[in-house]
């Protein structure tokens, strides 16, 4: 397995950009890295790695030699999914990346039973509301929430996500009473300012759209935080309905102007293009499909918890 774990060293210098930060990921010393890469090179009689004090890059042979290497590795890791599988078990590590909020309240008790039900298997869990480049950064796949722009990466859909007005119950009691969007214009609005450009609210009755960009002194690029300063009763405001879902299922918040809907957003698993789907995300999508799929967990409480 020392050739195996030369080559692993190789790859992931070259995948992370360094000695040092490939030793991290590995869990071992820069040391080791480096007397791995050593060894490599002197059985393959040839250089893979330029050395520079700017850092490294590959040699021409190490361009070539890294794709051997990654197919590989891959072929070693399907093995071993194919052998666990038989077994009844999800081996190797499942990196992953999610939207913070959303990931950490509703997809980590799924990675955390996956983990728990499978020894042998490894998550990598990022928590980030960037968008994460899945090839470039060596992700097995990412959650993502809105909609998708065009590209290579194979999507499932698993659940829609609906956007709802809310307000405090002392804030209703105290407030003229919202019966229509426009009365938006005569409340206190709560401001999410995280887009690039703020969109108009959008709302549809049967057949008639309303557009409307309330105003509000209280602005923010945190969703949690909005839902936090309207159960103080600062004022109203629309999030999607998962933010939501604690202060709505207590009574914390209510949701108004439910005559009107308003345009949903996707929530989407998506992976690198390739035949191959690993059997830990496979059982992950499975997971989030029977988990979120009919009626996610989020809607429950605006039907029920009152």
């Amino acid at each position: 397995m020392s050739e195996l774990d030369d080559i692993r060293a190789f790859v992931e210098v070259l995948d992370k950009g360094g000695f040092a930060r490939a030793a991290r990921h590995l869990g071992i010393s820069k040391s080791i890295v480096s007397r791995r890469i050593a060894r490599l090179e002197d059985d393959l009689g040839t250089p893979l790695l330029h050395r520079t004090t700017r850092g490294i890059t590959p040699t021409e042979s190490g361009i070539a030699f890294k794709l051997h290497g990654e197919r590989i590795l891959a072929e070693l890791n399907q093995a071993r999914e194919s052998m666990a599988s038989q077994r009844g078990e999800i081996v190797g590590k499942l990196r992953i990346t999610l939207p913070a909020y959303f990931g950490i309240r509703f997809i980590t008790p799924i990675l955390a039973e996956m983990a728990m039900e499978h020894p042998r298997l490894e998550v990598d869990a990022v928590y980030s509301d960037r968008t994460v480049d899945l090839v470039g950064e060596g992700f097995d796949a990412a959650v993502r929430l809105g909609t998708l722009k065009d590209s290579t990466l194979i999507s499932r859909r698993i659940a829609s996500i609906r956007a709802s007005v809310l307000a405090s119950p002392e804030y209703i009691a105290t407030h003229p009473e919202l019966k229509t969007p426009d009365d938006l214009r005569d409340h206190e609005f709560l401001v999410y300012t995280g887009q690039r450009e703020r969109a108009p609210l959008v709302f549809q009755k049967g057949r008639k759209r309303h557009s409307i960009m309330p105003a509000g002194r209280f602005r923010t690029d945190s969703g949690d935080a909005l839902v936090r300063a309207a159960e103080m009763g600062l004022g109203v405001v629309a999030v999607p309905i998962f933010l939501a879902y604690d202060s709505v299922q207590s009574g914390r918040l209510v949701e108004v102007l439910t005559d009107y809907t308003m345009p949903e957003i996707g929530f989407y698993i998506v992976r690198p293009p390739g035949p191959h789907v690993p059997a830990r995300l496979r059982r992950l999508i499975d997971l989030l499909v029977e988990r979120f799929g009919k009626e996610p967990v989020w809607e429950r409480p605006a039907r029920y918890g009152r």
